[in-house]
């Protein structure tokens, strides 16, 4: 996965958009329903090599994901315990990378209060 599809997956969610605040190198994704307050669902420096992405991520399949795949660690400068740093190289297949981005945005809009997660027409974490 590239930098262009990297923000085209994170740009594909309802209410998802790209932020600049810790200078243009980084590219923070955040989410925000009308009038609501925006969170951050991934953060990766596009221009960065190797290309890498922070993604929240549930404790417990955090842990069973870098015990599986060495591209998969600790989020530098995140909470490790609720973040990933996943290396986007020739080693994970583009659909788990997907799957990784998508259920980030699906835990920072589970946090949400109701009304946004209804403006947003969230499914639910299991999409339905």
């Amino acid at each position: 996965m590239d930098a262009a599809e990297v923000r085209r997956v994170c740009l594909g969610f309802p209410g998802a958009y790209e932020d600049f605040p810790f200078g243009p190198e980084s590219s923070v994704f955040k989410v925000q329903a009308t009038g609501g307050k925006a969170k951050m669902f991934a953060l990766c420096a596009l221009a960065g090599m190797p290309l890498t992405i922070s993604l929240k991520c549930e404790p417990e399949l955090a842990q069973q994901l870098r015990a599986a795949h060495p591209q998969i660690n600790g989020a530098w400068h995140m909470n490790k315990k609720h973040w990933n740093s996943v290396v986007l190289d020739d080693g994970l297949e583009d659909g788990l990378v997907r799957d990784l981005v998508e259920d980030s945005y699906d835990l920072v809009v589970a946090s949400l209060p109701a009304r946004d997660r209804e403006s947003l027409a969230w499914k639910g974490l299991a999409g339905g």
